[in-house]
């Protein structure tokens, strides 16, 4: 994992790269990636596209209230909260401290507010109701294991008014065509 306790802390910062998000208006956002760890300690490209198409306004995101699903670095709901979005970036109990340092780092572009928080997928969402106005997931359709866990939690989180917008890169190798194909027939 790339969490780290109090004494692995400074190693796991000295490890630690920043991917500049440049932005249409205003200073770039920092984000700290870790060079070891899970997938969820790097920017990846789908987050990139995510947080770009978010910045066009297709989504009007002011004053909305955002849950990001495997956050990851954060870059995605980062991004909606400097849009003004009210935004509770999610990962697993290791990404935590990775999550809050992105959005200390970033704290002064953000117009609308960002916390971030553990959800385990499949497991109880009830702390996150009311349902959201959106549900961002960038490359979250990736492990064959986490499908029916990630669908369980995007069905409990969803209300009829919730817009899920999900980005992922398509990879043609592998078990992925398969579990694209059946997280979309499911």
């Amino acid at each position: 994992s790339c969490g780290a306790g109090p004494r692995r802390l400074r190693a796991a910062a000295m490890a630690g790269f920043v991917r500049e998000l440049e932005r249409r208006a205003g200073p770039a956002l920092r984000l700290e990636q870790r060079a070891a760890g899970g997938v969820g300690c790097v920017v990846w490209d789908a987050a990139l596209v995510l947080a770009k198409f978010l910045e066009t306004g297709a989504w009007p995101l002011a004053r909305r209230h955002v849950l990001e699903l495997g956050a990851g670095t954060g870059a995605v709901g980062i991004m909606a909260a400097t849009l003004g979005a009210n935004v509770t970036v999610t990962d697993l109990e290791e990404l935590q401290e990775l999550l809050m340092v992105n959005i200390e780092n970033n704290k002064h572009l953000v117009t609308g507010s960002v916390r971030a928080k553990v959800l385990k997928w499949g497991e109880d969402v009830t702390e996150f109701q009311p349902p959201p106005d959106y549900i961002l997931m960038a490359d979250c359709i990736y492990y064959e294991e986490s499908l029916e866990p990630l669908l369980k939690t995007l069905r409990d989180l969803t209300g009829p008014d919730t817009c899920v917008l999900c980005c992922y890169e398509q990879r043609t190798v592998g078990k992925n065509p398969e579990i694209e194909r059946k997280y979309f027939e499911v």
